[in-house]
């Protein structure tokens, strides 16, 4: 299917064949089962993970390919207008998977392990993966092509970015057992690692520096690195004073993710009450 999929990307937009058509569903599907994804996990890559710009080539077709069609339940009440390609992913009981009432919406191209929860409204887009047993809670957003563990927790309003574009580029990683606090964002093609904790209000992208005052160190993203999350850190907001210039005359701080510890017993009696909820 790379192959097919890199030929036909390469291909000059404009009429496309039934056979192309029936490549692309077939690319869906396997999206859908988890057969491909964006990026999976590759011990002999320096950061552990392998992006596959070829699956992120196949996700791009599909709004080259698609056309605007009306997807409206009740088009005077709720209009729906979205590519012909990308329409709401099918769901069934057999799937193990909960969709709570209430708004949320999941496109097709996503993976969704079983017991996953999905608490309204949340959001899910294409090329995503979700592992089994994941909780993705209300106002929260997967973007394209980011990769969530297994029983992870993703808190109301935390936000998960897509990279789709370039095709080369990290998408955002979050490894098993990882909680995202409320109102956090992950975004660059950061990764986290498995079990850490970010508190309420975290924001981490490729610039922003985390200071490690557990291990005494200062970590970092670049242009030709993400930045990586240690496992089982635990992540809050902090502030660092500006010492210079005019910022320092007028006491001002700037946002910083800060490790205050690593996961321990007092940590794992706070998060015992998810279960409770799956």
């Amino acid at each position: 299917m790379k192959e097919e999929i890199e030929a036909l990307f390469n291909k000059p937009a404009g009429a496309y064949s039934e056979e192309d058509f029936d490549l692309f569903c077939a690319f869906k599907k396997a999206l859908n089962s988890g057969r491909v994804r964006a990026a999976e996990p590759d011990p002999e890559a320096p950061n552990g993970w392998r992006v596959n710009g070829w699956v992120k080539k196949g996700i791009l077709l599909g709004f080259r390919m698609g056309k605007i069609i009306d997807m409206s339940i009740d088009a005077s009440r709720q209009p729906w207008f979205d590519k012909a390609t990308y329409p709401v992913r099918r769901i069934t009981a057999e799937m193990g998977v909960r969709i709570v009432p209430g708004g949320s919406s999941i496109r097709d191209g996503v993976f969704l392990g079983r017991g996953v929860t999905c608490m309204p409204p949340m959001y899910i887009n294409v090329g995503a993966y979700v592992g089994d047993g994941t909780m993705i809670d209300s106002h929260a957003l997967v973007g394209s092509c980011a990769q969530v563990g297994r029983h992870c927790h993703i808190s109301a309003a935390a936000q998960i970015g897509g990279v789709l574009e370039p095709v080369g580029a990290m998408p955002v990683i979050i490894e098993d057992e990882v909680l995202l606090g409320g109102n956090s964002g992950v975004y660059e093609g950061a990764i986290v690692r498995r079990r850490a904790v970010l508190g309420t209000g975290v924001i981490l992208n490729r610039s922003t520096p985390v200071y490690d005052l557990v291990k005494d160190r200062i970590i970092a993203g670049s242009a030709e690195d993400p930045l990586v999350i240690p496992a089982e850190a635990v992540v809050v907001a902090g502030a660092r004073a500006v010492k210079k210039g005019i910022g320092a005359d007028h006491g001002i701080s700037l946002y910083t993710p800060v490790i205050v510890k690593y996961r321990d017993a007092k940590t794992e009696a706070k998060l015992q009450l998810e279960e409770l909820l799956r």
